[in-house]
């Protein structure tokens, strides 16, 4: 709707420019704006009062010159000049409500699929296999996981990879307790069963035993080199590791299987060919023994270039380099035009440093676009990084326990006559929903609190509003009968009151925003959308009378908009990958 009313500006200006009215040169960037008061239109421009000046024109005669060479559409009914020059456009209601008729047809609520699909990378989730994962795993996680179930409703083609830190000195050392506890006859399963328990154990033992220091760096070497015990040792924690990282996604609802893991241990046998093309190409430089890539656009305060160390003083790669073997596979194997790393914000410049070099390199195409997908922290109430009352790393497994364990608590003082089963399975997604709504409603760049009280409750923006939002639509066709939903197909929309065209207008919204969240990779604009969505039904359900109203054609017509209403909530929350409940 925004972007037809944007192309109809686009084409005036053009003809303005013909008639030497504007500058053949002026380059305005056209906006279009809701209206919040429906009195003044449904959208607005300022296009007139932001070319005035360059015009040469009072922005008012310039507002009636614009209106004059408007372009015809269906979807304009008509135009207006308010203020000092604001155009304010008027909707065709009758096209509004044909568009309600054809999305309910649609199997996609109207979203209009990409012209030209893209090969679309999603680097998400990322964990370290040494250690379960935590709290800093769930935006990675749950962010990457709805951008890139925007991007494959909308046609593209999603590549989700898991680049686990499944490699280097930390697995020597683990892989040497595996050893001891073998030795010991000990059930490995059982030892691996809580890793962070493992890992310290491991840790411990290598701080306390030279013995066990030396043999866990033997190790290494080993690994590195290919020994086949050691490989095999390798392999089953990683399987575990892998086992404990899947059952949290099964949690989540989070689309990543085994298939999307590809881990640092996949590029080593190649990061020795990246260093020889870099040298080939005149790129590195040895400073301190090191190999390095210089960056001009990159200084340090004494304004010299910093570097990118791409392999160690004694031989030894560093992240910088897997990552540049990772792009270029990327680029070369799976033939991405967009590549997008859902990393915390704090390693910013790390991207842009690989990013310069991967394209000085040659080894992705210049038309590749590369995205660093920044987030904030999950922050305690004292403002910090989230943390258990100990002051330790909380595992996500257990703050989703926790979520669900409240959720329980709070669904059944609400509904005490539900049974246990159902107690469980409503707890269960609204805990885990709510943990993630409270989330991805963030903005994405943004720290924010984490609070299980604001995101368990059912007022504002949470995930149990809109889950009984939801419900509360759909509660609405189960006491309709089969012969009126039979007549749903054959029903003409019809948009007579406020209420109904506020609501028809907010629902045609839906294709724009998930536009818009592929395109910039922020959920949080479709929960905003979601929660507004449900604000605007509600105050339709209270103006407009739907079962009781007596005109048959009204009825059905009111029906249309719940049902829409409905699909659009039920199709955005699973865009979120939250799933819906019939009640609550």
């Amino acid at each position: 709707m925004k972007e037809h009313i944007i192309q109809l500006l686009e084409q005036t200006v053009t003809i303005l420019k013909e008639q030497q009215i504007i500058p053949a040169d002026a380059q305005p960037r056209i906006a279009v704006d809701r209206t919040r008061d429906k009195a003044h239109g449904d959208l607005a421009t300022n296009l007139a009062m932001m070319m005035a000046k360059p015009a040469k024109k009072n922005p008012r005669e310039l507002a009636q010159l614009i209106i004059d060479n408007l372009p015809e559409s269906d979807l304009v009914n008509r135009t207006e000049i308010a203020g000092p020059g604001f155009i304010n456009i008027f909707l065709n209601q009758d096209w509004l409500a044909q568009q309600i008729d054809i999305a309910l047809e649609d199997e996609n609520l109207s979203v209009q699929k990409a012209v030209t699909p893209d090969n679309v990378v999603v680097d998400l989730s990322s964990p370290n296999l040494a250690k379960e994962m935590h709290v800093g795993h769930l935006r990675s996680s749950i962010i990457g996981d709805s951008v890139a179930r925007t991007l494959e409703l909308l046609g593209h083609n999603v590549i989700r990879q898991n680049h686990v830190g499944d490699w280097g000195t930390q697995f020597g050392m683990l892989l040497a307790y595996m050893e001891e506890k073998r030795a010991e006859d000990a059930e490995i399963s059982m030892q691996l069963s809580d890793l962070e328990v493992f890992y310290r154990a491991a840790k411990g033992r290598f701080d306390e035993s030279e013995d066990f220091a030396t043999r866990a760096r033997e190790m290494v070497v080993m690994l590195q080199s290919g020994d086949e015990e050691c490989n095999k040792l390798w392999q089953e924690f990683n399987d575990v590791s892998l086992a404990h990282c899947h059952d949290i996604y099964k949690r989540l609802n989070v689309k990543l299987t085994r298939d999307d893991v590809r881990g640092e241990s996949f590029y080593n046998s190649d990061l020795h060919n990246v260093v020889a093309e870099l040298e080939a190409q005149d790129l590195l430089t040895e400073s301190n023994g090191a190999k390095c890539v210089f960056l001009d656009e990159f200084k340090n305060k004494d304004g010299d270039p910093l570097p990118v160390i791409i392999q160690k003083n004694g031989g030894g790669f560093l992240y910088a380099t897997t990552d540049l073997a990772a792009m270029r596979f990327r680029q070369q194997q799976l033939n991405a035009n967009r590549i997008m790393y859902f990393v915390d914000q704090r390693q910013a410049l790390h991207f842009q440093q690989v990013f310069s070099v991967v394209q000085k390199a040659g080894f992705v195409k210049p038309e590749t676009s590369l995205e660093h997908l920044g987030f904030g922290t999950m922050n305690g109430e004292d403002g910090r990084p989230f943390k258990t009352r100990s002051g330790g790393t909380v595992k996500l497994v257990d703050l989703l326990t926790e979520a669900e364990e409240r959720a329980y608590t709070l669904v059944k003082a609400k509904n005490p006559t539900l049974t246990e089963e159902e107690l469980k399975h409503i707890a269960r997604v609204v805990g885990i929903s709510s943990v993630k709504y409270a989330d991805l409603s963030k903005n994405r760049s943004s720290d924010y609190i984490f609070n299980f009280d604001s995101m368990l409750s059912f007022e504002g923006n949470t995930a149990p509003y809109l889950l009984y939002a939801c419900t509360r639509v759909g509660s609405i066709f189960n006491k309709v009968d089969a012969e009126t939903v039979a007549k749903l197909a054959t029903a003409k929309v019809q948009l007579n009151e406020d209420k109904e065209q506020e609501l028809a207008g907010k629902l045609i919204q839906f294709n724009e925003i998930v536009h818009q969240v592929a395109k910039r990779a922020t959920p949080n604009t479709l929960c905003t959308y979601l929660f507004e969505l449900a604000g605007v039904f509600s105050s339709f359900y209270e103006a407009c009378p739907i079962l009781s109203t007596e005109d048959e054609d009204v009825k059905l017509s009111r029906l249309k908009l719940a049902q829409l209403t409905a699909k659009t909530l039920k199709q955005g929350l699973d865009l979120l990958g939250i799933e819906t409940l019939e009640r609550m």
